[in-house]
């Protein structure tokens, strides 16, 4: 019974995967112009477990500023776009915060050239032990170790994902490219962005997405890139990236 109820707790309930198919139709983020997500920030606290202080510390020390501040936007961008548009997704937040905490872990100094595996399953793999590792429930680390592996595959259409790892494919969509950025309004964006600035994250992540593809050009990042990508051909998602001209505005802060 109580793996049955971790089931919702943990954010495993099955969504579809395709944004397109989950929002179409919906009463409040379907169509060109939903509903946003307006909250203040002191209505969106994060987590506060020992589990979580824990992670923190470890992540804090293992990223880059820019990178930490980037995984506590993904936070907040997620967690009201799912208040707002899907409270029937009762997950508990500590499952998201975690996830969103060690989504780039792979991506830090310690892991991105020191391992032949994508970020995204490296990081997932991190994520797993620590939880575990330091008291956290087998199905918890499984949820946000699942949630990580998985938060780059944007290209999947069929099928179903966690809602945990639905949210943080949003959200870190939001945050990277501006993708369905009208889900959450411009004054809880520009909040976030001065609670956690983006110190310019679009450079920052775009070479990362570039020093991976060069370490590593068979790694998952590559399935946004032309067939048969190879390196000195112009990186697709690192353009992308560098093009989000709706975040990008606020790269040197407000």
């Amino acid at each position: 019974m109580e793996r049955l109820e971790n089931i919702e707790k943990y954010g495993y309930t099955p969504v579809p995967r395709d944004p397109d198919v989950l929002l179409a139709g919906h009463l409040t983020a379907g169509g060109p112009n939903p509903q946003q997500a307006e909250y203040v920030l002191d209505e969106l606290p994060f987590p506060d477990s020992e589990l979580v202080r824990r992670s923190k510390t470890f992540v804090e020390k293992e990223l880059n500023r820019p990178t930490f501040n980037h995984s506590h936007r993904v936070y907040i961008y997620g967690t009201a776009l799912v208040r707002k548009h899907f409270p029937e997704w009762r997950y508990d937040l500590e499952a998201y915060y975690l996830s969103c905490l060690f989504h780039d872990i792979g991506t830090a100094d310690r892991y991105l050239a020191t391992t032949k595996m994508s970020f995204e399953f490296k990081g997932g793999i991190v994520a797993r032990e620590f939880i575990l590792e330091h008291g956290g429930e087998e199905d918890l680390a499984d949820a946000v170790c699942e949630a990580v592996i998985r938060h780059q595959d944007i290209f999947v259409k069929g099928g179903n994902i966690t809602a945990v790892g639905q949210v943080l494919q949003l959200a870190t969509i939001i945050d990277n490219v501006g993708l369905r950025a009208n889900l959450i309004s411009t004054p809880l964006i520009e909040a976030t962005v001065r609670a956690f600035p983006r110190l310019e994250w679009a450079s920052c992540f775009a070479g990362t997405i570039e020093k991976e593809l060069a370490l590593k050009p068979w790694c998952h990042t590559s399935t946004f890139e032309v067939p048969s990508w190879k390196e000195g051909v112009q990186s697709n998602f690192a353009t992308d990236v560098r093009k989000n001209e709706l975040m990008n505005k606020y790269d040197k802060g407000l």
